[in-house]
């Protein structure tokens, strides 16, 4: 039986957020999940509002916070292009001002702190596929940079928290994640196309759909989350957390036709700037240090989220 610890888990009514919330709940862990709901929703944690152990919050990580917690899992973030690009001032400031102010927090309670990092950090990578050990290859001016370069700077005040401080710190680095409770209008590729085959609409597909993108349900990611937080204190990171099966966007299109038996075109479009042409995770120290690989295939993920969508579809 694990001792009974206080997480808090910020961004945690989001996608990944929700599915880590209930995980931890499960575990027998008290949660504190806090959002100002900018690109997440209420509903996604609403059936744990029963659980004496999940309190949720309302608040903005751009804003100190002052609760006494064991653990920090720093997931608040807008994560999608459409909802990061909206305000990209906005944006940065969740990520640096977000990470000093949990940083901050986990200093002065004495927590453990874990950061939700990104394979954007990679950029568009120059190499293939992307360790760790490789520094990115990132625009810092582009439309893509408040997301990137603040997710890079978050990083690097983890690690300088970690050094001046010693703060027991953890750096996850996300590749391309899916499932259900995704946003339908987030702009990423899985519920872009699932949404468009629901609706029988044209399928788009940007540049000649020869890019490649590696999927990763997001139970398996919750999983990697969490024996990361749970790994010694000497593994701080970072560390990638993705399915390193690659796929060619083309290929996910044709799969999601095939499983909703939809009869939706396939239309195509200029690929966007700074969109990366590779993006496959090395998990190697993953699975060496947290015994940790992804187990859903793309398949059977597919289904499940085409299966929340269509519910979603149902409802309005």
């Amino acid at each position: 039986m694990h001792t009974r610890k206080r997480i808090l888990v910020t961004g945690g009514a989001g996608f990944i957020g929700s599915h880590l919330c209930e995980v931890l709940l499960a575990r027998g862990h008290e949660v504190l999940c806090i959002d100002n709901f900018y690109t997440s929703a209420r509903a996604n944690v609403e059936h744990l509002l029963s659980n004496p152990r999940f309190e949720l919050m309302r608040h903005d990580v751009t804003f100190p916070l002052y609760v006494e917690v064991d653990e920090i899992y720093n997931l608040a973030c807008p994560a999608s292009p459409i909802h990061y690009q909206r305000d990209p001032v906005q944006t940065t400031k969740t990520s640096v001002h977000g990470a000093i102010n949990m940083l901050g927090l986990a200093k002065r309670v004495r927590a453990k702190i874990l950061q939700a990092s990104t394979s954007e950090v990679y950029g568009d990578p120059e190499i293939h596929p992307q360790s760790e050990e490789y520094w990115g290859n990132v625009n810092p001016i582009g439309l893509r940079a408040c997301y990137d370069e603040g997710k890079r700077c978050a990083e690097t005040l983890f690690f300088d928290y970690n050094r001046q401080h010693s703060l027991r710190i953890k750096v996850a680095r996300i590749f391309n994640t899916y499932g259900p409770r995704m946003h339908p209008n987030d702009g990423r590729v899985v519920s872009n196309f699932i949404m468009q085959a629901l609706k029988g609409a044209p399928i788009t597909l940007y540049g000649d759909g020869s890019q490649t993108r590696s999927f990763c349900y997001v139970d398996d990611l919750v999983d990697g989350l969490i024996r990361l937080m749970e790994s010694a204190d000497t593994l701080i990171g970072p560390v990638n957390l993705g399915n390193p099966v690659e796929f060619t966007i083309r290929e996910l299109a044709q799969k999601v036709v095939a499983l909703t038996g939809s009869t939706s075109p396939i239309e195509m479009r200029p690929l966007p700037q700074d969109d990366p042409r590779q993006r496959q995770p090395d998990i190697t120290k993953a699975k060496s240090h947290l015994q940790w690989e992804p187990k859903v295939p793309l398949e059977q993920g597919l289904k499940k989220t085409i299966g929340y969508f269509t519910a979603f579809a149902h409802q309005g």
